[in-house]
């Protein structure tokens, strides 16, 4: 990829120095500054989602009043789980009290933020545990400042320098100046904690603030061409949420985030997890990633920075679902909730947007149709690049569809790191022979995509996509998947397309090396399988049937494969799960062509005339 976009006046010490210079010394200035309380009451007073969402955010603050502080437990060799909740419970509390100034919150988030603060350390050796709880504390400190007792305020003031900045400057696995989620996560907790406490520490502050204004670009520039984030949508949530707290605070301490917002595709990211969510609302998740989507704070910021309240659709939906269901005061989920109230505004009428397809570059590619913007839409999203990357899984080409509120074809998604750590795998040795590649989840016999001779797919090898087309009677994404099977087959590319009549076509175009090979093409789903003859299925799951046909070549006699109990003791299991697929045998230096029919029933017509992927677009 090229080299980050050049912000210009961002990298240099002396602008950021001199913001500092001229900062607010005044608490609270951390994204809600003192007075902004009445003006925000006012703005939720005027939606009755919003009135819910503070009524939950008291709720939630009510029931942590009883809750044990925490302690400092790790699992492994992470403190993030309790970093996480401490954020959780310190930002519900305090902005439960700043809205009502109920000093049950106020006493209770002090308590917590006291223990977090008398921990022995904040786990430094990994360091995002340190970067969440520094930004917890952060925004206590800042947001209770002038109700907290004085002795606390020094402890807490302490423990974030002590604990979390300085460590901070010592410290550098690579985040510093990396590409991941690491870099957005790290740089941004330590400038929200140094944000909190710069009045007290101003070369502190100048040293953090300039390194990651640096720094950040680097993450940032993965966003490029597109907006798509390259570990997909579930660390979207992570590295952009701490993007989007960076730039928040620095606009609200220092009036400005040094063209930061600027960077090429990072305020198209909205458009990303917008695409990459089915009509089902389950994630395209391929990556480390989760099926399900939460509530995302950051696109609130996103859709009043731009002031697109559409990019909200998919959001209003999932207040709405999270806002019915039952959250109790315990765990770190939805740990940044309140912020979305700083960024919302009462709801508009939206609309979905125009585009039926939408495709991105850079480090992963993709490729995303539906018929529609309904909930009974078809569906199809695909991927290329490298299993190489950050978090990515051998899932080259591999698929998910949706089709009359049914996720047929299946991600199995990521495994809980711990489950596998603890086992002693090596989940971060990503090479050929790594440990990671022997996880079913994350290895191309556990995706639906192809697998050679049981081989698995090249880690080292990139896939492009090398066609794409939106508009016409048949949008289709064409995945050149032949450096991913290098030494296996001499040629690979498999192109998948959306009907006008809401079915899908799978083509594999393979050409055997100068060996046999067998080759087995596999498609996880949760439905109930019916092998109907020879290359044909009945799939039944909710009252909806989906038909699947090989349409090439003729006479393959399809498997159900077990994927509820993978082979090793250390696989999760993945129950009501199956793998409905086929295996050919290729001849020395042949050429085959894979054909599979994926129709929505009743609602479809014939079964597609078949041409080569070469022509689809003609």
């Amino acid at each position: 990829m090229a080299k980050p976009v050049d912000i210009g006046k961002a990298r240099k010490a002396e602008d950021v120095k001199a913001k500092l210079a001229d900062a607010p010394k005044a608490h609270p200035r951390l994204f809600l500054k003192s007075g902004d309380e009445e003006k925000l009451k006012a703005r939720i007073a005027g939606d009755p989602l919003l009135q819910g969402a503070l009524d939950h955010v008291k709720d939630i603050s009510d029931a942590m009043i009883a809750v044990p502080v925490l302690e400092r437990k790790q699992i492994g060799r992470r403190l993030l789980d309790v970093s996480r909740t401490a954020l959780r419970r310190i930002t519900y509390l305090s902005l439960a009290y700043r809205m009502t100034k109920d000093r049950r919150y106020l006493e209770r988030a002090q308590k917590e933020m006291l223990a977090c603060a008398g921990f022995t350390d904040w786990n430094p050796r990994h360091f995002l545990d340190v970067a969440e709880m520094t930004t917890a504390l952060a925004i206590g400190y800042d947001w209770l400042y002038q109700e907290l007792e004085p002795e606390a305020r020094r402890t807490i003031r302490t423990a974030i320098v002590e604990k979390g900045l300085k460590p901070g400057m010592k410290v550098n696995g690579g985040w510093v100046t990396g590409t991941n989620n690491w870099n957005q996560v790290c740089n941004g907790g330590l400038t929200i904690g140094v944000l909190a406490v710069l009045e007290d520490e101003p070369e502190l502050a100048a040293d953090i603030i300039v390194r990651a204004v640096a720094g950040v670009p680097n993450s940032m520039h993965e966003y490029v061409p597109d907006g798509a984030y390259p570990e997909g949508p579930t660390y979207w949530g992570y590295g952009t949420s701490y993007n989007v707290l960076m730039l928040a605070a620095l606009e609200s301490v220092l009036g400005s985030d040094f063209g930061l917002s600027g960077a090429k595709g990072f305020m198209d990211t909205p458009d990303f997890l917008i695409n990459v969510t089915g009509p089902t609302r389950l994630f395209f998740n391929y990556s480390d990633c989760s099926i399900n989507g939460g509530v995302e704070p950051a696109m609130y910021w996103f859709a009043l920075k731009k002031d697109e309240p559409s990019l909200l659709v998919i959001e209003k939906e999932r207040l709405k679902k999270y806002l019915a269901g039952k959250h109790g005061p315990e765990g770190m989920g939805n740990r940044f909730f309140p912020l979305l109230l700083l960024w919302a505004k009462p709801f508009a009428e939206m609309k979905p947007p125009s585009g039926l397809s939408w495709n991105a570059g850079g480090r992963t590619p993709l490729g995303i149709h539906r018929s529609g913007w309904d909930e009974n839409a078809t569906f199809v999203a695909t991927k290329g690049g490298s299993p190489s990357s950050s978090h990515a899984h051998m899932d080259i080409g591999s698929f998910v569809m949706d089709a009359d509120g049914v996720r047929w074809a299946e991600d199995l998604g990521m495994q809980g790191y711990e489950s596998l750590e603890s086992k002693g795998v090596e989940l971060w040795n990503g090479k050929q022979d790594g440990g990671r590649w022997t996880v079913f989840r994350l290895n191309n016999r556990g995706h639906n995509t192809l697998v050679v001779d049981d081989k698995l797919q090249i880690a080292k090898g990139n896939a492009p996509i090398t066609e794409f087309k939106k508009d016409g009677p048949f949008p289709h994404t064409v995945v050149n998947m032949t450096a991913v099977y290098e030494g296996q087959l001499k040629s690979a590319v498999r192109g998948i397309g959306l009907r006008e009549d809401g079915s899908v076509l799978v083509q594999d175009e393979l050409q055997a090396p100068d060996r046999k090979v067998n080759v087995r093409w596999g498609m996880i789903t949760r439905a109930e399988v019916k092998i109907t003859g020879d290359g044909a299925a009945t799939l039944e799951r909710d009252g909806k049937q989906l038909e699947f046909r090989v349409l090439s070549p003729s006479g393959v006699k399809l498997k159900i494969y077990n994927t509820e109990k993978p082979p090793r003791e250390y696989d999760a299991e993945n129950k009501g799960t199956c793998m409905i697929g086929f295996e050919v045998d290729v001849e020395k230096s042949a050429k085959e062509r894979l054909s599979v029919w994926l129709a929505p029933v009743g609602k479809t017509g014939n079964a597609p005339e078949l041409k080569p992927v070469g022509e689809w677009g003609r």
